[in-house]
């Protein structure tokens, strides 16, 4: 059991750093960092803009991270915010013509690194392991929300 828990752990650490470098590399291009790079995916898919709140759900990143992130984007150019609390926590977030070019950017080098990092794997393994990964996703979503059950 131990050996599976150091296997788990060891895993999801491995592949949040090479991810975290890969991104890195990619969003310096921009002169942006590696986690910004989650955000200008997430609007992407809206074209209509997204609210703070609606980026926080998108993204699993508290208020502070998303105002804090939207800001830089705001200042690089990236981003506009548009309604009437643009001041304040509400508006909306569009991508400007360089946020959508660097978003289209990233979402083509993030399908280059998926494919080649699961170059060996045939498409039910593929099949299997997003299933795998949604399935314990979900489960330490709930732990993490309830606690682990006392013995």
């Amino acid at each position: 059991m131990f050996e599976r828990f150091e296997r788990f752990t060891y895993g999801i650490f491995a592949l949040s750093r090479y991810w975290h470098k890969i991104t890195a590399d990619e969003m310096g291009k921009y002169k942006l960092k590696g986690p910004h790079c989650v955000y200008l995916l997430a609007m992407s898919h809206e074209p209509t803009g997204v609210t703070a709140p609606q980026l926080c759900e998108l993204c699993g990143k508290d208020k502070s991270d998303v105002s804090r992130m939207m800001g830089i984007l705001e200042k690089k150019g990236m981003v506009v915010k548009e309604g009437i609390y643009q001041k304040q926590y509400g508006g909306v977030f569009k991508l400007t013509e360089q946020g959508k070019e660097a978003a289209l950017h990233v979402q083509k080098r993030a399908s280059l690194a998926v494919e080649l990092a699961g170059k060996d794997l045939t498409e039910a393994q593929r099949t299997a392991f997003y299933e795998a990964l949604s399935s314990i996703a979900a489960n330490l979503k709930k732990i993490s929300e309830e606690g682990l059950p006392r013995p």
